[in-house]
């Protein structure tokens, strides 16, 4: 096997990413063969050179996983955060081997994240020379008029960090639902940070909530904070989106832009056997539990002491 740099050998073992790798080298953490090694761009070979991290030998490349996750807002997409918010890594734990995110969502967005270890894949989706769509549900406030809208898809200037600004590629926008705050599907090819939102704060409008239903040949289709591994056809599909090739787009996901109200069910009311007195009585029998059945009417008993009905003393006389 041809040798490859260090801090690659690392990361594929699953160890830490790239850029933790490179530190831990500066950091004289990493032995080839016994000799602790501090420069970058140091290469060996992982079939022959015996490596150490921490003292630790490596076992050899990690094997690939990949997991789609449904983020609910309220986690950071970071494998640690100084503020010690709550991570998407958190939401991953039972999954076998090391993942992590494939771009991000920020705080308060919700929707689907990519997480794997292949680092190739992953850098090839974030490249912009990829092109992969991403589709977002959102919620602006205020009605957009359609002059607004025509001038986010043809594209605008936002600002980035640093103040720098930058015009957005072409968007694709719809209307999916009408009222005072509606509801727009959003897809852009880019992934900027808070793209969608800074578009629309250009035109005037708050994002009031937002979520990611779409990522290339990926859809949303596990429940809030769920996650689930990819299948292989998925796989081979986005690594085709990766290099640049076009994939087919999977039917867009039915969303519950609403949670729905519970039914209201009410008991069934059944008339009860005929009063004494003649009107007839409705009861919510059919609600009572079996060992508890509606009660019979009683005969009023006659002034002579029996229980016959009057109408029966009256023939006698």
């Amino acid at each position: 096997m041809p040798a490859e740099r260090l801090q690659k050998i690392i990361a594929a073992a699953g160890i830490a990413s790239r850029r933790k790798s490179e530190e831990l080298i500066t950091a004289g953490q990493v032995q080839v063969n016994g000799k602790v090694v501090t420069e970058l761009g140091t290469k060996a070979d992982p079939e022959q050179d015996h490596i150490r991290v921490n003292g630790k030998l490596l076992q050899g490349p990690e094997r690939y996983t990949y997991v789609v996750l449904n983020k609910p807002k309220g986690y950071v997409t970071t494998v640690s955060d100084e503020k010690k918010r709550p991570t998407v890594m958190d939401l991953v734990t039972k999954v076998k081997g090391r993942v992590y995110p494939v771009g991000r969502l920020d705080w308060a967005s919700e929707g689907l994240i990519l997480m794997t270890n292949d680092g190739a894949l992953a850098n090839g989706l974030m490249k912009a020379s990829s092109n992969v769509p991403k589709v977002y549900v959102v919620k602006v406030a205020g009605q957009p008029e359609e002059t607004k809208l025509d001038k986010l898809r043809h594209g605008v200037s936002i600002a980035e960090k640093g103040g720098r600004r930058v015009r957005t590629a072409p968007a694709k926008i719809r209307l999916i639902r009408e009222g005072d705050n509606p509801w727009l599907e959003v897809t852009i090819i880019e992934g900027r940070n808070r793209q969608v939102r800074k578009m629309f704060e250009e035109v005037g409008h708050h994002v009031e909530k937002i979520r990611r239903v779409q990522y290339g040949p990926l859809a949303l289709d596990v429940p809030p904070g769920d996650w689930r591994n990819l299948t292989l056809l998925e796989v081979a599909k986005l690594k085709t989106a990766a290099a640049g090739g076009k994939v087919t787009s999977p039917p867009s996901p039915v969303i519950a832009l609403r949670a729905p109200k519970a039914a209201l069910i009410k008991p069934r009311r059944i008339a009860t056997p005929a009063h004494p007195h003649g009107s007839s009585r409705l009861s919510h029998a059919s609600n009572l539990p079996q060992r508890y059945p509606a009660s019979k009417p009683t005969r009023r008993p006659s002034r002579n002491g029996n229980s016959k009905s009057p109408r029966a003393s009256r023939h006698k006389h």
